[in-house]
């Protein structure tokens, strides 16, 4: 797959704006969050668009927040535009290693539902969109290929201190090659969510707090695999 900015979407003609993205509605998406929605890129197959929920644009979020939270900028409240920053931030402490463990982003375009952020799409080799971990869990438990992919990205993931917000069994995606586990991509809830975020400037502390949420993974995992 080619390469592209992880902050800006791909060029387009002199004086030519991105085309606006026909995604139908709520019932199109093939998956969603408590703030946003995911469909596939009408546009390329290889992409999807992170829609906000109607319910959860940044006037909604701000209103649900005690009155100093209030005061923080509208763009605060827009996930879309907090991932960008985020990315951003993974470029300059991370690098190019941070893109086997996340998706990569291309910025925003226009949609017939709002502004959308679009980010790579995670496939099997079949051609199938990945399932999430808890769906994996569920109809396979802890194997020992799931095992062995687990074990890779809790060392990669720890090395390179990832910055994450609690690491959730929804969150995460299993691609698969031949049905077998080869890789875990966190698909959401990342950055650091600490009022100062020394992690992106400290890299033992964050290596320490990279380790704390695998720890908490490591629970949700067990438990679910014991369902």
């Amino acid at each position: 797959m080619r390469e592209r900015s992880i902050t800006g979407s791909s060029k387009t003609p002199p004086n030519a704006g991105p085309t606006e993205r026909q995604l139908g509605d709520a019932g199109n998406a093939f998956a969603g969050g408590d703030s946003r929605l995911c469909f596939v890129d009408p546009m390329d197959p290889a992409w999807c668009i992170k829609i906000l929920r109607p319910d959860r644009t940044p006037p909604h979020k701000r209103r649900e927040q005690w009155w100093l939270k209030r005061l923080k900028p509208m763009q605060h409240f827009d996930d879309n535009l907090q991932e960008i920053r985020v990315y951003r931030r993974l470029e300059r402490c991370i690098g190019e290693a941070a893109y086997r463990l996340v998706p990569r982003i291309d910025g925003m375009v226009p949609t017939n539902l709002g502004p959308g952020l679009r980010s790579e799409l995670i496939r099997d080799d079949d051609g199938n969109i990945s399932q999430t971990l808890q769906a994996y869990l569920t109809r396979n438990g802890l194997d020992a290929s799931l095992q062995t992919t687990l074990a890779d990205f809790n060392r990669e993931w720890q090395a390179l201190g990832m910055p994450s917000r609690r690491l959730l069994l929804h969150n995460i995606v299993v691609q698969q090659r031949a049905q077998r586990p080869v890789r875990l991509v966190v698909v959401d809830s990342i950055g650091w969510a600490d009022l100062i975020p020394a992690g992106y400037w400290v890299a033992p502390w964050a290596r320490y707090r990279a380790r704390r949420k695998l720890r908490y993974l490591a629970a949700l995992i067990e438990a679910q695999a014991r369902k």
